[in-house]
């Protein structure tokens, strides 16, 4: 597939349309999730379906997905074309289940969390965040975690 030297952009352009800094864009080149071709000259270029695979790298990185199952995603696209509407449907399905879960968690957290009165002394035996099973009562009484007054 011969490509158009219109359809190849510099380092620096993938850079502006993306919004984000050079250095991002080859540490992503190095993780694998993007690549480019070389000039004679040996200068990077990409082409333009950089820019959408791009774009899903921020989206995952606002959602707090880790890079690591970005390029597991990454790694069923084609690297000749740019991601379709099915392809995002196909990856946009399995982060939402992962959001699910991580939601769910956080909320799990956070009702646990609304339990404790905040004291510090974390001894109480259905502090299951920082002290489950009530590990800190066997160092003795009082609030464990605060350091002791100076008098």
């Amino acid at each position: 597939m011969d490509t158009a030297p219109v359809d190849l952009l510099s380092v620096g352009e993938v850079a502006r349309r993306a919004g984000i800094a050079t250095s991002a864009v080859r540490f992503y080149e190095e993780q694998g999730l993007i690549s480019s071709e070389r000039t004679t000259g040996n200068q990077r270029r990409y082409r333009r379906h950089v820019l959408r695979r791009l774009s899903l790298v921020l989206v995952a990185k606002r959602l707090g997905i880790p890079l690591s199952e970005v390029a597991e995603v990454f790694a069923a696209l084609p690297e000749d074309r740019m991601p379709s509407k099915r392809d995002w449907e196909r990856i946009s399905t399995k982060w939402a289940e992962q959001l699910r879960i991580r939601r769910a968690e956080l909320e799990r957290l956070e009702s646990e969390l609304t339990g404790c009165i905040g004291c510090g002394c974390v001894s109480l035996r259905r502090c299951r965040v920082l002290n489950p099973g009530d590990e800190l009562a066997a160092e003795g009484p009082g609030p464990r975690r605060l350091p002791p007054l100076s008098g």
